[in-house]
């Protein structure tokens, strides 16, 4: 069996995180779990040692890249053969793990995600995130050939190539995107299955419409950035 473990991004998420963390343990007894406390000022903390798992608790808010980057650190570092990422939010139902690591293990991906938009699923969600969604499918498909159609899901899992990557090089803000054109664009294995996703349990999204555009244009502009820096060293 992988040595596989459950990465929690959370900021003050202690309405939520309680009922994350026990869907998870009820329906993947073999995983471990850890959450990240990104400089939580709420109970957070608190209620995840209470539920007995890893917490590592940042000194201040990093945002989801430092977050995550310091979960994909751990995973290296104690060698994870998987790494999963789960919002703290209750979005992500975690009875899809095993579907999400069935790739890896076939030896089919380096990393798959939870997608809702590969397939006919219940989830909605608002406007502006299908046409964010739809925009960055059209980038990535301009860029690396390859169509992603989820590229903003936080629900994914990593093999051990792609947690050594991430733990040495990962975007600090709105990674998503980002980062599935890098491992595009080096040649990992990418695919994506479709979940179900819900609403979030608690608390409320940081995007609204002047936060979307900005993270459209900053997350467009990281990615042709690196694609040019990409061009220049193969010709280098």
């Amino acid at each position: 069996m992988p040595n596989v473990i459950v990465i929690i991004p959370a900021y003050n998420e202690e309405k939520t995180i309680d009922s994350v963390i026990n869907n998870i343990k009820l329906t993947n007894k073999d995983v471990d779990i850890l959450v990240v406390n990104d400089g939580s000022s709420d109970k957070t903390s608190l209620i995840a040692k209470n539920n007995g798992v890893i917490v590592i608790d940042l000194p201040f808010n990093l945002g989801i890249g430092g977050c995550m980057q310091t979960g994909y650190k751990y995973a290296y570092k104690y060698g994870y053969d998987i790494a999963i990422q789960i919002d703290a939010d209750g979005q992500h139902d975690a009875r899809f793990i095993d579907k999400l690591i069935k790739p890896i293990l076939e030896d089919k991906a380096d990393l798959v995600i939870g997608s809702r938009y590969v397939s006919k699923t219940n989830y909605k969600g608002s406007y502006l995130r299908r046409t964010g969604s739809y925009f960055f499918t059209l980038l990535l498909k301009a860029l690396t050939g390859k169509a992603i159609y989820d590229t903003t899901s936080g629900f994914r899992a990593a093999n051990r190539k792609v947690i050594k990557y991430f733990s040495e090089s990962y975007p600090q803000d709105y990674p998503e995107v980002e980062v599935v054109a890098r491992l595009s664009k080096g040649g990992f294995k990418i695919v994506e299955i479709p979940v179900e996703m819900y609403e979030r349990l608690g608390g409320r999204s940081s995007i609204n419409f002047r936060r979307s555009i900005y993270y459209m244009v900053k997350v467009t502009l990281a990615i042709l950035i690196n694609c040019i820096k990409a061009k220049e060293q193969q010709k280098a």
